[in-house]
């Protein structure tokens, strides 16, 4: 057995500081978010999906590629934003299996209303901290990172829990 290869103390100051900033970003924008306007940070990006989706509509198991989430975290996800008005179900006439989630008006209102908010909480909590040139190295440090796991696992970054079967 080979000798576990250590973080020394600038790649574990560049990992855990990746890793705070991250829960920190996520934690501080989805409350302000739950807080303004009653969406989750689930609701809200199931419904940039399909917002920006041709036609406001996507498969499901497409709209589980794009979120990675579980099947049955999806489906029960889905359920709880339908009976709420903010997404519908709606029959594939090729896949007697298969169904298209699709933004409803209300669904569409609350996105049109949110985004604004949220671009505001990335802005001040993010952007607005760094400098131009950070942005960038950071744009092309997280570019770098996803390439390198796509050479290694090529399968993980686009499959996702959801099978074509809806």
């Amino acid at each position: 057995m080979t000798e576990p290869r250590w973080l020394d103390d600038g790649e574990q100051r560049a990992w855990r500081g990746l890793l705070s900033a991250q829960r920190e970003l996520r934690s501080r924008t989805t409350r302000r978010l739950q807080r303004e306007t009653g969406l989750s940070e689930s609701d809200y990006e199931v419904l940039v999906n399909l917002s920006e989706a041709p036609s406001g509509r996507l498969r499901a198991y497409e709209l589980g590629r794009a979120t990675k989430w579980e099947k049955s975290r999806l489906s029960h996800h889905l359920t709880r934003m339908a009976d709420r008005g903010l997404v519908a179900r709606e029959s594939c006439p090729t896949d007697n299996r298969g169904a298209f989630i699709v933004i409803t008006k209300a669904g569409r209102a609350a996105i049109t209303d949110a985004a604004p908010l949220h671009v505001d909480h990335v802005r001040e909590l993010f952007v607005d901290a760094l400098t131009p040139a950070q942005l960038d190295a950071l744009a092309d440090a997280t570019e770098s990172i996803l390439a390198h796991l796509a050479e290694t696992d090529p399968d993980a970054l686009g499959e996702a829990a959801c099978d074509e079967g809806d």
